[in-house]
């Protein structure tokens, strides 16, 4: 039994259902565990998503945490955004996107480190 895998699957769908990232650690995990190619790693990621997506979506639908009009405004852009980004991420290759994603990451967490809390 792998158990780095089974935290890298048990964190990531944690933190996944919670619309915190948890593919940032799912993307980590592959790459650097187990010699993925990063263009790999990100559609191993989009497809472990689908069922924690869809369990998810079920639970924060039945506890009335979605607003679907606005979701559905977004989604349609989201779904025009993921075909550019499928395309653009074959042309700009893998060891860029890892870039970006690192950079990203790393932004995203001082942003909430240094954020002030409103009273």
């Amino acid at each position: 039994m792998n158990i780095p895998a089974l935290l890298a699957g048990l964190f990531s769908g944690i933190l996944g259902s919670m619309g915190l990232g948890g593919g940032g650690i799912l993307i980590i995990y592959l790459s650097l565990f187990t010699d993925t190619k990063p263009l790999t790693a990100q559609g191993t990621n989009l497809l472990f998503f689908i069922p924690i997506g869809i369990l998810s979506l079920i639970i924060y639908s039945i506890k009335k945490q979605i607003k679907w009009k606005i979701t559905l405004k977004i989604a349609l852009f989201g779904i025009v955004g993921a075909v550019a980004g499928i395309f653009l991420a074959d042309y700009i290759g893998g060891d860029i996107t890892q870039k970006i994603f690192g950079s990203f990451l790393c932004i995203m967490g001082l942003t909430e480190i240094f954020k002030k809390q409103k009273a």
